[in-house]
């Protein structure tokens, strides 16, 4: 049975092919979670959204809003995601008690991630592992982060940023317990989205 180590994050616009092959992608039963990361539209829009998805998804894949606490409330999904520049993660957690799974980017810092862990964090994120055209980074993780948060931090670990089929497999050796794909599936010049998911073994 093939093991749900995906961690899909959606393209900056959702369109029709979006939801085309969306469902197609969760009956290959591989996404663990799916992060919705819409920056460019209005908080009406981004709820609208969010609940087309939701008749989508089922039970098996989580529902990550990434930014918004109180929209992933407000809809009933499973967590959210927050960057440095968001409400701190202490405030959400004590805010938000709803919220099941609060997720932490931690760039290529373990002081930013034994901190997320201390604050309750559910999963921490490093990245950018690779070069990546999805969104600008300014920082670069490599696999040996990896293999200290797995002897160091009893929480599941997100590698993100610029991951292909080349490359994937070194992060999941090293200890990532999920790996973020978003550009990969959605914006792949050689493959459709699922021919890229099956290239993730």
């Amino acid at each position: 049975m093939a093991k749900k180590n995906i961690y899909l994050i959606t393209p900056n616009t959702l369109d029709k092919s979006f939801y085309y092959f969306l469902p197609k992608l969760l009956k290959l039963n591989r996404i663990a979670f799916l992060q919705i990361r819409l920056k460019k539209i209005s908080r009406t829009k981004l709820i609208e959204e969010v609940k087309k998805i939701k008749k989508i998804i089922g039970k098996k894949t989580k529902i990550i809003i990434n930014d918004f606490p109180d929209i992933a409330v407000l809809l009933q999904c499973d967590g959210c995601h927050l960057g440095q520049r968001d409400p701190q993660l202490q405030l959400v957690k004590k805010k938000f008690k709803q919220l099941k799974i609060i997720g932490a980017t931690c760039h290529n810092s373990k002081r930013l991630a034994l901190q997320a862990v201390k604050n309750g964090a559910s999963y921490i994120a490093f990245g950018s592992f690779f070069k990546t055209t999805t969104k600008k980074t300014k920082f670069r993780a490599t696999p040996s982060l990896l293999r200290w948060a797995h002897n160091k931090i009893k929480k599941p670990v997100v590698a993100i940023g610029g991951i292909n089929e080349k490359n994937y497999k070194t992060l999941l050796d090293n200890g990532a317990n999920y790996i973020a794909c978003s550009g990969f599936v959605w914006k792949n010049k050689q493959y459709n989205p699922i021919q890229a998911l099956q290239k993730l073994k």
